[in-house]
């Protein structure tokens, strides 16, 4: 029994006629009579009468009944792999880390279902450790965040730099000096992120470094605070510039001459399967067009 005998079937019952249903269906009339008598023949019953006008037999009549679903349910899933071949319809699985979650993603994102709107989406937010092992446990397809520091059964593809500075209250000493350096930081009250976060242990490695300990430290554990809590003079905060926009009443943000850059965001994926849905393969078309309209190339 396959389809195409069906959709006869129900054309002949339609139009009532073995010579209209071959015109509509563009076959000729043999055609039309091979695919009723192979249909009767795959179920074992007969289910046409033929003489001044077409009849169902009692079988016929249920066949039709239940064939009408049957072709619903067989269109609904031909279509979907056609979306699903097509990236029309599909599911993607997304990791991301802040800032980008909050900051860049929504606007990707709504250019991507604009596109695509039957597609499902999932977006699962953590720091780099985090959606490295969501990616290892096939919680997620692809992870936006900074290089990992280890990936061996990942490819991770650089796309821009997230850069940073130094947000202070306006009263703060730091303020008012030109040039800042990491050494400057040296006893101050120092606002950071939970320990797993890439922008912290940057900062934390970077003083280490360039003099700039011993400090004084208060955790806050959402990046997007820490603006807050600076406006609220708790002490200095090392904060993605984009989330520090708009910056806040009563607070400065500087550049820091030994902390001139940020942190290298890209794309992380397995290396085995290297393809992916057509859904995310179209999601990644859009992210990348969108990372290059906001940043110049990135060569590592």
């Amino acid at each position: 029994m396959d389809i195409r005998s069906i959709k006869t079937f129900q054309t002949i019952v339609k139009y009532g006629s073995f010579q209209r249903a071959a015109e509509e269906l563009q076959y000729v009339q043999s055609t039309i009579t091979l695919h009723i008598q192979k249909l009767e023949k795959d179920i074992g019953q007969k289910l046409l009468t033929r003489g001044k006008k077409i009849q169902l037999t009692e079988a016929g009549r249920l066949f039709l009944e239940k064939s009408v679903t049957l072709l619903k349910e067989y269109d609904f899933l031909y279509h979907s792999m056609v979306g699903l071949t097509s990236g029309e319809i599909g599911v993607i699985r997304i990791g991301v880390m802040e800032p980008t979650a909050s900051y860049r993603m929504p606007h990707i994102m709504k250019a991507f279902m604009q596109k695509y709107p039957l597609v499902q989406v999932s977006i699962q937010i953590g720091n780099t450790a985090a959606l490295n092992q969501m990616l290892e446990d096939d919680v997620i397809d692809i992870a936006l965040c900074t290089t990992p520091e280890s990936a061996q059964n990942h490819i991770f593809e650089p796309l821009f730099v997230e850069q940073v500075g130094l947000l202070m209250h306006k009263t703060h000493p730091l303020a008012n000096q030109d040039t800042i350096y990491l050494r400057d930081m040296k006893d101050s009250d120092i606002l950071i992120t939970t320990s797993g976060c890439p922008y912290r242990k940057k900062l934390e490695s970077s003083l280490l470094e360039k003099g700039g300990l011993p400090y004084h430290s208060i955790e806050i554990g959402n990046m997007s605070a820490l603006k807050f809590y600076v406006q609220a003079d708790f002490g200095l905060a090392v904060v993605p510039i984009i989330t520090a926009d708009p910056i806040p009443e009563n607070t400065v943000l500087k550049a820091v001459y030994d902390l001139n850059y940020g942190l290298v965001t890209g794309i992380l994926r397995k290396k085995e399967p290297l393809t992916l849905s057509t859904a995310t393969e179209n999601f990644l078309e859009i992210l990348k067009e969108k990372i290059r309209m906001e940043h110049p190339p990135l060569v590592i």
